[in-house]
């Protein structure tokens, strides 16, 4: 079993790399012409649906599961379930986390399982790249939204719709990305703390208090119509913030009722506020770049734009120094 799967794993990277040249090299740009990819995919999907709404949804979020785990947290119930938002093309960034602080089995004794959130490719070659990465490591979750920067928001929303359906008993959820460094060992032992009793209507991160930005060159652009405010509520960076799990399903109620925005994390900002829940301050989540030394990463929880080949070194650099003093 394990050589078949050791197999399969270089035949995925062999075709990644194949045809992310081939898309680079030849392919011209391509535009979603409406067909449906993952044709042969069999979905699994549970019935959805929450109480208590009694008004008509503005934001519906009435998009299919295109791969899905819906079993994943049957057997046993995750401590931390850790959410990743990533791209088609950035398998090996997704490699790196498996391999380093993602891998689920990390931690003798407490359960963590890890998902990486995409949404359907106009391109047809990625889509199928990915079904196939899926079919080996049964980690990714893909809605029939199209994978953008501007559905980011809906993105994250389809993991908080994955925690409150497949993973309501979890204890804790990570909402992450791609390119970030996270000390396991200080948000599992020093922040979450699996011995005490897990808290509910809990959020923390970097809490970020701010107002939009009017430019409209800036990444960051928030048009007037869309919101008219001139400050936001408090939000976590969406590079990295932690919330106890029943928080998912009271975010993703509350998003039904609230207006999108492309900005997710001043968008989750918004359901907490509408929720009465106050993102608290942690000092050790980093939204920013920081040069590696051992003690200084043994101070934090997160780390912003690491290379898969950055969190390779810093892994087992950290991992091989676990006896040497600070």
């Amino acid at each position: 079993m394990a050589s078949k799967v050791s197999c399969l794993y270089v035949l995925t990277v062999v075709c990644w790399a194949s045809a992310l040249w081939y898309l680079s090299v030849t392919r011209p740009t391509s535009s979603y012409t409406g067909t449906k990819p993952f044709s042969h995919l069999t979905v699994a999907r549970k019935n959805f649906t929450f109480g208590n709404i009694r008004t008509r949804p503005i934001n519906p979020h009435s998009f299919e599961f295109l791969i899905n785990e819906p079993n994943k947290c049957e057997k046993n119930i995750p401590f931390l379930v850790i959410l990743i938002s990533t791209t088609h093309k950035e398998f090996d960034a997704r490699q790196a986390i498996r391999e380093t602080w993602g891998d689920e089995n990390n931690f003798k004794g407490i359960k963590i399982a890890t998902l990486f959130l995409l949404g359907k490719n106009a391109d047809p070659v990625l889509n199928q790249m990915v079904e196939q990465e899926s079919q080996i490591f049964h980690d990714i979750i893909v809605e029939d939204f199209i994978d953008s920067y501007h559905n980011l928001t809906l993105k994250t929303l389809m993991g908080m719709r994955w925690v409150a359906t497949f993973c309501s008993k979890a204890k804790y959820v990570m909402k992450t990305d791609s390119d970030i460094f996270v000390n396991m060992d200080n948000l599992i032992y020093k922040l979450l703390k699996p011995s005490t009793k897990p808290r509910r209507r809990y959020f923390t991160g970097y809490v970020i208090n701010g107002g939009p930005i009017r430019d409209v060159r800036s990444k960051w652009y928030m048009p007037r119509d869309l919101y008219p405010d001139s400050n936001y509520p408090p939000f976590c960076s969406g590079t990295g913030y932690i919330f106890s799990a029943d928080v998912a399903e009271l975010i993703y109620k509350t998003s039904l009722h609230t207006r999108l925005l492309h900005l997710e994390d001043v968008y989750v900002g918004l359901c907490l506020r509408k929720l009465g829940i106050h993102p608290f301050q942690n000092s050790g989540f980093n939204h920013w770049k920081m040069a590696y030394s051992l003690c200084r990463y043994r101070r934090v929880i997160t780390v912003h734009q690491i290379s898969p080949e950055e969190m390779h070194r810093i892994w087992n650099d950290m991992s091989s120094k676990k006896h040497l003093r600070c």
